[in-house]
């Protein structure tokens, strides 16, 4: 899991493969939960945290610089 301070120093394009990952794994992780049992229940709720802190990351990105054009 990776921290918003992380997350922050990353490009845009390896925070774009990143979200990605992330969304991958969290449909591995639901998929296994369906079908048979998780290790680990904690790692949907983590899986699903991380996702929310990049699309904050993207989204924080984004503002900026629309304020910059604006």
């Amino acid at each position: 899991m990776h921290k918003a301070k992380e997350l922050r120093d990353m490009s845009d394009e390896h925070l774009q493969l990143t979200l990605k990952d992330a969304q991958k794994g969290l449909f591995r992780l639901q998929v296994q939960s369906q079908t048979e049992r998780l290790d680990a229940p904690s790692e949907l709720l983590k899986s699903r945290r991380s996702i929310a802190r990049i699309k904050t990351v993207q989204r924080e990105r984004a503002l900026k610089a629309e304020r910059a054009e604006g």
